[in-house]
């Protein structure tokens, strides 16, 4: 389905699309990050350099300190880029890059800290500056939302929760009014929704850490790893919704399931939410987070034959989930694509 060519129609290209570059951040905040930045960087330094050989990779720097420790780390291997921002988490903050009939747009959302949880300077406006840095002029949107909160195939469907849509503490929309501002902001001509996300997700439940278009009409999820899977009852249910989900163009998805984390918990002994559907998706490679769990080889196995022409990389991301009320997420949420 395609719509009309005209000036104003938006299209969102899907991930795996030829990109221009990948914009990513260096933790910077150690407040942030329970007072250690070193584990936290060693996590985005190995992604960084997973993705350059075939990306070009925009990092973002926050201060003196960030930029010189990412010289450090990184070398030439990313192209450093000064910035302001609240923390790394450029998939939400960031500009949502689409396309019209004058070109590429950045699209800008407002933003209230995932709920009022974690409202930190400069998160509202670096998005702002992405656009800038691109040269890309922005299209506003006034309504709360969340790159992550969103899944896109290129074809105007989009996959996303209840959960963090529907929330009182983002917009307090009801299912048909999210609808009609998905379909302005993005042209989308059907939606398919999920419940809930994975327990003590700090999002509210996050599409990008459950299920991922993968090609037209192709979706992957995560099936439980365990009898001790904290959220098999939540990965069963998602699997069943997709499975009776068709598209924009009313084809039936393809489900395919991945083996997910399974139990991990964090130095303080909680459920972290852990999830090989944070993924990226670039030129040429896609990057899975991996968490030293029984079950990361299979899942890598399964991802490889999903993207027999991509290099699928397993790249430790246990120190992005951190604990407590710092991290909680990983690769595919502290990045954001800029298409051809």
């Amino acid at each position: 389905m395609r719509a009309a060519v005209t000036e104003e129609a938006i299209s969102i290209p899907a991930e795996w699309a030829p990109q221009r570059a990948i914009w990513t951040a260096w933790p910077a905040d150690p407040e942030e990050w329970n007072g250690d930045l070193a584990t936290p960087r060693c996590d985005v330094a190995a992604m960084v350099r997973a993705l350059s050989p075939t990306n070009r990779v925009r990092l973002l720097v926050n201060g003196a300190e960030a930029e010189a420790s990412a010289r450090a780390a990184l070398g030439d291997v990313a192209e450093i880029v000064p910035a302001k921002y609240g923390d790394i988490w450029l998939r939400d903050t960031g500009p949502i890059f689409a396309r019209t009939g004058k070109g590429k747009v950045a699209l800008r959302f407002r933003t209230n800290g995932w709920g009022g949880k974690f409202d930190l300077p400069d998160d509202a406006t670096v998005g702002d500056d992405i656009a800038r840095l691109a040269g890309t002029p922005t299209r506003r949107f006034d309504f709360v939302l969340e790159g992550g909160a969103i899944e896109h195939d290129g074809q105007f469907t989009i996959l996303t929760t209840r959960q963090t849509l529907l929330n009182e503490n983002r917009n307090g929309w009801t299912k048909q009014q999210a609808e009609a501002a998905l379909g302005e902001a993005f042209g989308a001509k059907k939606i398919v929704w999920i419940d809930e996300g994975l327990i003590n997700d700090h999002t509210d439940g996050h599409i990008d850490n459950l299920a991922r278009f993968v090609g037209p009409s192709k979706v992957v999820c995560q099936s439980p790893a365990g009898a001790d899977d904290p959220n098999a009852g939540t990965l069963d249910a998602i699997t069943r919704t997709l499975e009776t989900a068709t598209d924009a163009l009313g084809r039936k998805l393809e489900v395919i399931r991945v083996a997910g984390a399974g139990l991990v918990l964090n130095d303080m002994g909680g459920i972290s939410p852990a999830s090989h559907m944070n993924f990226v998706i670039a030129n040429g490679v896609v990057v899975v987070p991996v968490y030293g769990t029984p079950t990361q080889d299979r899942a890598l196995e399964s991802l490889r034959r999903v993207f027999p022409d991509r290099k699928v990389i397993g790249v430790s991301s246990r120190a992005l989930l951190g604990q407590g009320t710092s991290g909680g997420g990983s690769f595919h949420c502290i990045t954001q694509q800029e298409p051809l």
